[in-house]
């Protein structure tokens, strides 16, 4: 992976975090297990390094959101573009197996999980009041995927005047050309990068 994004001053300031969350979007049965109807190619290798980041924020008491997709069984508050896909195999259903966070990225007590029917984590939920009201200014993003719900979050957080930090061996996508350049296209318009051994090693 082409990594020239880590020469952009936003990758100089990851050590300025002053008041972060983390964000995990979509890491849920129907997005990230074998045979899935929503299985994100690289979704269970990020597992591992989601944990480990999830383990650090949990050690440091600092707030984490799981946004997860959940849509109504008739389909009805699906986008229309994944509704003839929902018809043949219905996904993210709330209160099924499928729209439940993978086991190994299971809510804990005190975390928040945030159900949304949109790509961006900010659409259609109560997050951006939240994050005001904990006086959060940097979004940590994992989960999947990079050009979808990664993408608009981070646009939406942006616009909301939150400073993004993308940890790219946290996030997947289909393949490794589409999570790249999208990678390149976030960070040159201000988005940070960065791999989940360096986040950690700032939180210390």
């Amino acid at each position: 992976m082409h990594n020239a994004y880590y020469q952009l001053p936003a990758y100089q300031e990851l050590m300025n975090l002053k008041r972060p969350a983390l964000l995990i979007l979509d890491m849920q049965n129907d997005t990230v297990l074998d045979g899935a109807p929503l299985k994100v190619a690289q979704a269970r290798a990020i597992v591992p390094q989601i944990r480990k980041i999830l383990d650090e924020f949990r050690a440091g008491k600092i707030p984490v959101f799981h946004m997860v997709r959940v849509h109504k069984p008739d389909g009805s508050d699906v986008e229309f573009f994944r509704q003839e896909l929902f018809r043949k195999q219905p996904f993210c259903v709330e209160g099924s197996r499928g729209a439940a966070v993978v086991d190994e990225l299971s809510p804990v007590k005190g975390e928040y999980v945030i159900p949304r029917a949109r790509m961006s984590a900010f659409m259609g939920t109560g997050l951006d009041l939240m994050l005001r009201g904990m006086g959060i200014t940097d979004l940590v993003v994992t989960g999947v995927q990079t050009p979808n719900c990664i993408r608009t979050t981070v646009c939406d957080a942006m616009a909301y005047n939150y400073s993004p930090v993308l940890i790219e061996d946290a996030i997947g996508a289909q393949n490794d050309e589409i999570h790249a350049a999208n990678l390149r296209d976030m960070a040159n318009f201000g988005a940070r990068i960065a791999k989940a051994g360096d986040l950690i090693a700032s939180l210390k």
